[in-house]
């Protein structure tokens, strides 16, 4: 091997350990990140599945929230037009 060889050695085993540093420090964000999201959705008391089921249960009960004032608002329209139709009733005969 002559020197101008054995320098192209040198610059690209130059360059492949600086491209592994990047890679191993890119590996470590990673990793971190990944430890991030695992604690994010797996926090039983403040995690993702923790906010859904919060979530659910306050739907739940809007839900039958909802669905009792459906029923009342039935019963108020059917009543009132129980009156109107029997005034009209009365004051036709």
């Amino acid at each position: 091997m002559n020197d101008e060889e054995s320098q192209k050695l040198a610059i690209m085993i130059t360059e492949i350990s600086a491209k592994m540093e990047i890679l191993l420090s890119k590996q470590d964000e990673l990793a971190e990140n990944i430890s991030k999201i695992k604690e994010a959705v797996y926090n039983p008391d403040e995690g993702l599945y923790a906010r859904l089921n919060k979530l659910d249960s306050r739907l739940e009960v809007l839900e039958a929230w909802k669905n009792t004032n459906a029923k009342a608002l039935w019963i108020i329209i059917s009543v009132g037009l129980g009156l109107v139709l029997t005034t009209l009733w009365q004051t036709i005969f």
